[in-house]
């Protein structure tokens, strides 16, 4: 009966029973106080009806003991909600460091989902169980949200924006992927799939592909082809930062303030460069807002994440994403 008609979806990540735990001593302690008040109420409503209408209702006096009882021990209770809500909470939106990296991109309506060797899929997932996968997410047309019941991971896709988003399955299976923003007529449709496989399988998965070639290899291309390298070059010819080891480091900005170059950070440097100059350049990048495809942006972040990593360019491009001009490689 319960495989027919779960109540729950069955936990299938690292995080799935944590969030469950949470879940349920949310609705014990709020079943319980509400048995205590409904039964207090009735309890109460008959004790002190009124018998008749001569009768008077006897004075009542405060009590400061009774007063703090019932100040105290609700707060303590929502404390405990807090605090381990707000450890769930930072625990789900805190990638382990050497998560496997996967792109997804929502458009109406489908999932489109990118690896980092060059693996394309649309609205099927392929991961190994028992490794942490890190999602790095984003919409080409409207809000749309990542959903997977099984793992208890939902993260919002907004456009012109990234989100990331992290689970580890746990256990091999097939589990659904639902749209949970409404997004337009076929939101319904917007379905996918979760494939968990052994590690082994999933290498073997990998090693059947397309031959595609890798993101950060497709990111360099653009980067070269779009001349971004004349500009954001190691040497003093440059005109745009080095984009050489730039990748998670912290960046000063014209106006004094300080930031992480992270995935966010560099698209917005590619559509926007003048929105955050760095110190030391000029406004001089144009803007390739509307020129490059959601896709090919997370070629050239893949590309420049890559050079933090290897601590070279391919093909001699120096890239590069801080702030101002060509630094936000060129769009698609």
């Amino acid at each position: 009966m319960r495989e027919t008609f779960p109540l729950f979806p069955e936990q299938a990540s690292s995080m799935a029973p944590h969030v469950d735990h949470l879940y349920f001593y949310l609705l014990l302690v709020s079943f319980f106080f509400a048995t205590l008040i409904a039964l207090a109420v009735i309890y109460f409503a008959i004790k002190y009806r009124r018998r008749s209408e001569s009768e008077l209702p006897r004075g009542v006096e405060g009590s400061l003991k009774l007063e703090v009882a019932w100040t105290v021990i609700p707060l303590f209770i929502t404390l405990t909600f807090f605090f381990w809500g707000a450890n769930l909470f930072f625990a789900m939106n805190r990638p382990p460091t050497h998560a496997l990296e996967i792109y997804v991109v929502g458009k109406q309506w489908m999932w489109k989902i990118q690896h980092a060797d060059g693996q394309r899929e649309i609205n099927e997932l392929h991961v190994p169980v028992g490794r942490a996968v890190r999602l790095t997410l984003t919409s080409e047309d409207v809000i749309h949200d990542f959903f997977v019941p099984a793992f208890r991971m939902k993260k919002d896709v907004v456009p012109g924006r990234y989100a990331t988003a992290w689970f580890e399955a746990t256990r091999p299976g097939r589990y659904h992927v639902f749209c949970a923003q409404y997004c337009g007529t076929k939101h319904s449709a917007m379905i996918g799939w979760v494939e968990a496989m052994d590690p082994l399988a999933f290498q073997n998965w990998l090693a059947g592909g397309t031959g595609s070639e890798s993101l950060a290899s497709a990111g360099a291309k653009l980067f070269a082809q779009h001349a971004c390298n004349t500009c954001h070059r190691p040497d003093s010819l440059a005109r745009g930062p080095n984009l050489e080891g730039l990748f998670g480091k912290t960046v000063t900005l014209q106006d004094g303030r300080t930031l992480v170059a992270d995935e966010s950070y560099i698209r917005e440097s590619i559509v926007a460069p003048n929105a955050k100059l760095v110190t030391g350049f000029q406004p001089i990048m144009p803007t390739f807002q509307g020129l490059i495809s959601e896709e090919g942006l997370l070629q050239l972040v893949a590309y420049i994440k890559s050079l933090s990593k290897a601590g070279s360019s391919p093909a001699g491009v120096a890239p590069a994403v801080k702030e101002s001009a060509p630094e936000r490689e060129a769009p698609k």
